[in-house]
């Protein structure tokens, strides 16, 4: 409740704060996260709120992300920008540590209506009312299932709470309306056209919340609701744990022919997720481990490398391969920290990335031996599009003749913050989890 209340004063107050106060703020808040009690599985419970291990890790990535957003917002910073970015922090921070059902499917909804002013608003091209469309009706629809299962769980057990034990059931229709909305947001493969068309049309803070927290959202949501029916999903995890393997090669093809920056990181994205979905399934310590890692990894490079888009598209006013060639000429100063969000995208040490990746493989192996076949093939093709996303943006002739290193110190602090935690988290991931 004090968090709740801490960014209700900052809503409330949000006529007389500038951008530098706001962050200031934002980093108080993460220090204040950062000494919650965590030694039982659930603390600092007050009404239906409640915060565990889980939720910890994403409360405290939302704050981060979101904070990281505001630094990177400066030039269309104003009083309703600021109050929808709150706005999402709040409905962020309600659904990462509810514990009832329907709050968090009410948060789970409200949280899109900001977003989807955020990219009406401060988007770039026309399309994005269509970017808006997809993204409304896919929710909408994927939803609706949802509402229903929670509304037969309170009819016939008169509780909302993920710590009640429901009765037995075997019904393929309950585990597929359960989780449907989850594996849309998350989103698995087949239920993705929705997440490049977002990312392409949003301002640089809209695609770093989508990257960052939106997506993280349908892999909680699976967590929470796995532990209710625990028989169901182990029966029929099979289906979308053959969808996600499949889905994460062909995605990684579908990297290889696109032509936008954004949209090539976005379906990187899909494959990450994928991936993350399938140490979900596994239903084992070390899938849910690899997956959670993997969760707060991606939210930070994945963010990071949108930051880096944007730096370029504000300066060439593209974000087309065939125009950004050649940045080494142009940017050679950002070449380095581009050359390691690359490396961080594709799993190498000593990232978060690498160990989740190694961990969630072990799971795969472990649910199903075969599958390590396949791991060969989302590795390696992995390691290809983060390389050629590197080599075809900064190798090459530039259009213009002159060198010229156009970074500000402001943006350098950016990506170094989105950086640091995912080496940071990598060596003390001993203390936590192990």
């Amino acid at each position: 409740m004090m968090i709740s209340v801490y960014i209700m004063f900052m809503i409330l107050s949000v006529l007389c704060l500038k951008w530098y106060i706001c962050v200031f703020m934002f980093m108080v808040l993460i220090i204040i996260c950062m000494m919650m009690n965590l030694n039982i599985f659930y603390s600092n419970i007050s009404y239906w709120f409640g915060v565990d291990y889980i939720s910890f890790g994403l409360i405290l990535l939302s704050v981060f992300i979101v904070s990281l957003m505001l630094l990177s917002s400066i030039q269309i910073f104003c009083s309703s920008f600021l109050s929808l970015i709150l706005i999402l922090c709040l409905s962020l921070y309600f659904i990462f540590s509810v514990l009832n059902m329907f709050l968090l499917y009410l948060f789970f909804e409200f949280s899109l209506v900001p977003l989807i002013i955020l990219i009406l608003g401060w988007g770039y091209q026309p399309e994005r009312l269509i970017s808006i469309l997809y993204m409304f009706f896919y929710t909408l629809f994927a939803s609706l299932p949802l509402l229903l299962v929670i509304i037969y769980f309170y009819l016939n057990f008169g509780s909302l709470f993920f710590d009640y034990q429901f009765n037995y059931s075997l019904s393929f229709l309950m585990h597929f309306f359960m989780i449907f909305a989850f594996l849309v947001k998350l989103p698995m493969f087949m239920f993705h056209f929705w997440l490049p068309k977002a990312h392409v049309q949003a301002p640089v803070s809209g695609s770093m919340i989508l990257a960052g927290l939106f997506l993280k959202i349908g892999g909680y949501g699976l967590i929470r609701f796995m532990f209710i029916y625990e028989y169901l999903f182990f029966s029929y995890n099979y289906v979308w744990f053959s969808f996600s393997i499949w889905g994460c090669i062909i995605v990684s093809f579908i990297c290889f022919i696109q032509g936008d920056i954004k949209c090539m990181i976005a379906y990187s994205s899909v494959g990450h997720m994928c991936m993350c979905l399938m140490g979900i399934l596994s239903m084992n310590y070390w899938g849910l481990l690899g997956s959670y890692l993997m969760m707060i990894g991606h939210g930070l490079c994945s963010s990071g490398m949108f930051c880096m888009a944007n730096l370029v598209y504000e300066r060439l006013l593209s974000r087309s391969f065939f125009i950004n060639k050649g940045l080494i000429s142009f940017m050679p100063s950002l070449g380095l920290t581009w050359f390691v969000f690359c490396c961080f995208n594709m799993g190498c040490p000593p990232s978060i990335n690498f160990l989740s990746e190694l961990i969630i493989m072990g799971s795969m192996i472990n649910y199903f031996y075969w599958s390590f076949i396949y791991i060969v093939f989302i590795s390696f093709l992995s390691a290809c599009f983060s390389i050629y996303l590197f080599s075809y943006s900064y190798h090459g002739l530039f259009n213009n003749c002159y060198s010229y290193s156009f970074i500000n110190i402001k943006e350098y602090l950016l990506l170094l913050v989105h950086l640091l935690p995912i080496i940071y988290t990598m060596l003390i991931i001993d203390l936590f989890f192990f």
